[in-house]
């Protein structure tokens, strides 16, 4: 019991950040929609996530918190990127060629999807936020005068990250039969392009 209290309380932490939409989340969703590259897509946000949650647990959110410069260059480099990204999505909405799902897996190289899953990751200062500080801040409550209750925290919360990429990238194909037509798909390329605008409103604004 005393594993069980931090490891699920650091899930249920873990989904109550994770689920909100954000840019990451639409990506996820529109690649599994598209079955492309699904597999590394989960991968790479899941093993990202568990590394920052690592970090926060380590401590490393105190200098993180600290590092203002930094996080400033960050900022700003996810705004750029995501509305790029928003640009792209615009363009694809209006090239009714590219929405085809059946020739969708084709249409992007597996190392040039994984890599707008890295920038659209670690170019998001929210995501610092919400791992590395927030989740490493309320695991250091679990600590119960050791360590190991906020590493079982932080286990916690990396599988609620594994669960929830692995639900919306895997799961998305259920929609697949809503999305047979061009125009879902354009209303799907312009709901996304919409939230990488607002996630870099939002991020430009501070």
């Amino acid at each position: 019991m005393a594993v069980l209290a931090p490891t699920v309380a650091g899930l249920l932490t873990s989904l109550s950040l994770i689920v909100a939409i954000g840019a990451q989340n639409a990506f996820v969703l529109r690649q599994g929609l598209r079955r492309a590259h699904i597999g590394p897509v989960v991968l790479v946000c899941a093993l990202s996530d568990a590394v920052l949650i690592a970090a926060g647990v380590a401590g490393v959110g105190t200098l993180v918190d600290r590092a203002d410069g930094v996080i400033d260059v960050v900022r700003w480099l996810g705004v750029a990127f995501l509305l790029g990204y928003a640009a792209s999505s615009v363009r694809r909405a209006f090239r009714p060629e590219s929405l085809d799902p059946a020739s969708a897996p084709g249409g992007e190289t597996r190392g040039r999807v994984v890599g707008r899953t890295l920038a659209l990751t670690w170019l998001n200062p929210h995501v610092y936020l919400d791992t590395v500080l927030l989740i490493g801040s309320v695991a250091a409550v679990h600590d119960g005068g050791a360590t190991a209750g906020r590493w079982w925290f932080g286990a916690g919360a990396a599988l609620g990250s594994v669960l929830w990429f692995t639900g919306i990238g895997f799961g998305a194909r259920l929609l697949a039969p809503l999305l047979a037509r061009p125009r879902a798909w354009q209303v799907l390329e312009l709901a996304v392009a919409a939230t990488m605008v607002v996630v870099a409103v939002k991020l430009a604004l501070g």
